[in-house]
């Protein structure tokens, strides 16, 4: 996880492997409140924002939520 420049191969399998230890665990894993919380300021902006739509403003909230967890 310190590799200096990461391939996009890579964040595929962190995020993989991030997705199903949430999946697991639930809302007791680490990374389940801050995606929930993209996911919650993702609709708010969808439903806010007359540009996107409330499933685009869910979808990148978590995509988001879930890219800050993997790429530290």
């Amino acid at each position: 996880m310190t590799e200096p420049n990461p391939t996009p191969g890579d964040y595929l399998n962190r995020a993989k492997d991030e997705i199903t230890a949430m999946a697991k665990d639930g809302i007791a894993h680490p990374s389940s409140k801050p995606v929930l919380t993209g996911i919650a300021l993702g609709a708010v902006a969808g439903f806010i924002l007359p540009v996107i739509t409330m499933p685009i403003g869910i979808v990148g909230g978590a995509g988001f939520a879930l890219w800050r967890r993997i790429s530290r």
